[in-house]
């Protein structure tokens, strides 16, 4: 698999009160097998031989309880100096982790907060297509006149409105063009009358399923809560779930 181009999601992982329940969780439902390489400090998920995502004991618990999406760049330091000068805030970082890469947070100017990974020997996800393997992130806002301009300058996005679906943006790298077939991250409004006001901006990572409706029932059993579907998008058979320490994610069948 090549490397990512910048700004193209690469890395997803999920920080938990508890890593082994979290492990057992998604083992379960996707699964995932885990190793643990040398000074990653989290657990690897591996769909067949290929990393997926990654899993970590939270250090601090008034941390949030969240999956995070990273975006590759060749630079971490210069690209966080460029969100923060856009209007976000450094969480942390640029922290270089061993050999495998550099890393930093940062929180959007609505509050979501995302990833930037500077790849060393870690390249990224190396499997895409499979059940299991990442399929897609949507920053969840209320603020998009913000947000908007905010990941377009940060990232050279091009954006592109969905027709027919009110507060969906799609963007593309720009030397990619607009377009459906060219989008690696989409922005959806949360709308005031059917989101709590409590859920905090977000980017909301997805997984790939083979059976929608299935891949929900075993997160119920596994003590997980259904937030919104199953239901039929334009992309496929979409639902929203919180896995039972409550980090949500979404599931995706084509």
């Amino acid at each position: 698999m090549a490397d990512f181009a910048e700004g193209v999601p690469c890395w997803v992982d999920c920080a938990l009160p508890d890593a082994d329940a979290g492990r057992r969780f998604y083992g379960a439902l996707f699964g995932w097998r885990f190793r643990e390489p040398p000074g990653a400090g989290e657990s690897y998920a591996y769909v067949g031989p290929h990393p997926v995502a990654g899993l970590y004991r939270k250090p601090d618990g008034r941390l949030p309880t969240a999956w995070t999406v990273h975006f590759a760049t060749p630079d971490a330091g210069r690209l966080l100096a460029r969100a923060v000068a856009a209007g976000g805030t450094a969480v942390s970082g640029p922290d270089v982790i061993g050999e495998l890469g550099v890393r930093a947070l940062v929180a959007d100017p609505d509050g979501a907060v995302f990833g930037l990974w500077q790849p060393g020997t870690d390249k990224g996800f190396r499997e895409l297509t499979a059940p299991g393997a990442y399929a897609w992130s949507e920053v969840r806002t209320r603020e998009s006149a913000a947000v908007d301009p905010f990941y377009e300058h940060v990232f050279r996005y091009v954006g592109y409105d969905v027709p027919g679906a009110s507060g969906e943006r799609l963007w593309s790298p720009e030397d990619f063009g607009p377009g459906v077939d060219t989008a690696v991250l989409g922005r959806a409004v949360l709308a005031a009358d059917d989101v709590p006001v409590e859920l905090p901006a977000h980017v909301l990572a997805q997984f790939r399923v083979g059976d929608c409706g299935k891949a929900v029932e075993a997160a119920l059993r596994l003590g997980g809560r259904l937030r919104d579907g199953p239901r039929a998008t334009p992309y496929g058979t979409f639902a929203e779930l919180a896995d039972d320490q409550g980090a949500v994610f979404g599931v995706v069948a084509e």
